[in-house]
């Protein structure tokens, strides 16, 4: 059955039915959702449709079920060259350029990638003041559609369906923080992949349909300044800005908008997150009681434990740090003293809890 679908797929794209090809492989990919070629197939067509997020999502998937699959790296570095992503798109490319050695389309990619880092340099050094201020910059709406690049750039993922969890985002001037709030999930069903201006996020629970979230953000990050934690009631994600802007949204948006970077004061003014709407959410408030919630959070056993221990050693002053770490090296883990004036002038004794008993370890 999925062959059958798989064949009527590459029938539609070959007759420039894409649409049809996609919802085709949808419906090959849930009876052979371990098979690599109908996503790396399904790629090509979103990049025909111009999906080019769904399209990095594809090859993903693919090149995580088959590291060998080379049209996938080829569709990856296409998809990611027409979001601009032009770091990850060669990264793509030259994986696949070392597994097909003898394409030459893996090399003009390349080629291409390189001159588009070299113009985006440039660029970014040309609307740079002297001071660091980044010069105002109004973007038209139509001069985009008017290019070939540009026109790609206005494509968005359709978000029609109703989302399985809530989401919500905040931001610093370094870093945006997302949250997903999805309750009690273990720490192995949850995916988090970066890209230079991708974030994708997929919650798989066994007997449930999987939860993506997968978007084009506003801005572009620093993929390995990024970071993610999942905790009991919610996924925790650090986005690393590559630029001190303000995210006038958590996604990129069609809208014309103004890019100021984020006026850092270093004397105790909080820092100003000037924006071309008026600001509807009081960030330093979520920020805070996202903190709180953090804080306030039930955990069991170790956890719990070593949360004590660690809010206890941030919180004390140099002699209590140095009397829990004696005590406790001192004592191979069975006593913990702050006071330094007790432990400071002698060597603190294993102390094992009542009914244990305390025993070397022999190599």
């Amino acid at each position: 059955m999925a062959t059958n679908l798989a064949e009527k797929a590459r029938e539609a794209f070959v007759d420039d039915n894409f649409e049809l090809a996609v919802d085709l492989y949808n419906q090959s990919i849930k009876l052979c959702p371990e098979n690599a070629d109908l996503f790396a197939e399904r790629a090509q067509a979103n990049i025909k449709l111009s999906n080019f997020t769904e399209a990095v999502g594809d090859a993903n998937k693919a090149i995580e079920l088959d590291r060998s699959i080379v049209k996938a790296y080829l569709r990856k570095g296409i998809a990611c060259l027409k979001l601009e992503e032009y770091h990850t798109a060669k990264a793509a490319l030259e994986v696949g350029a070392s597994l097909a050695q003898s394409d030459s389309r893996f090399t003009k990619l390349i080629i291409e990638c390189d001159q588009r880092i070299a113009e985006e340099s440039m660029v970014l050094n040309k609307h740079s003041t002297p001071n660091g201020q980044a010069s105002t910059a109004h973007v038209s709406v139509e001069s985009l559609a008017d290019s070939k690049e540009g026109s790609s750039l206005l494509n968005q993922i359709d978000m029609t369906s109703k989302p399985k969890y809530r989401h919500e985002f905040y931001q610093k001037p370094d870093e945006v923080v997302v949250t997903i709030f999805a309750k009690g999930i273990p720490a192995k069903n949850v995916a988090v992949e970066f890209g230079e201006q991708i974030l994708s996020v997929t919650i798989e629970i066994p007997g449930e349909d999987a939860y993506h979230f997968q978007t084009r953000l506003f801005g572009k990050i620093i993929p390995d300044k990024c970071r993610y934690q999942v905790l009991s009631t919610k996924v925790e994600i650090r986005l690393s800005k590559a630029e001190a802007i303000h995210w006038a949204s958590l996604e990129y948006s069609e809208e014309v908008t103004v890019l100021q970077r984020i006026n850092v004061s270093s004397g105790s003014h909080k820092p100003v997150y000037p924006s071309s709407k008026p600001r509807s959410r009081d960030w330093d408030k979520l920020e805070a009681q996202v903190k709180k919630e953090e804080k306030e959070e039930k955990l069991d056993g170790d956890a719990a434990l070593n949360k004590l221990f660690r809010d206890i050693y941030k919180d004390a002053d140099e002699d209590t740090r140095r009397a829990m770490a004696k005590s406790f090296v001192e004592s191979n883990g069975t006593v913990l003293s702050t006071d330094w004036k007790d432990v400071g002038k002698k060597k603190v004794e294993s102390s094992p809890p009542s009914g244990m008993d305390l025993k070397k370890w022999e190599s």
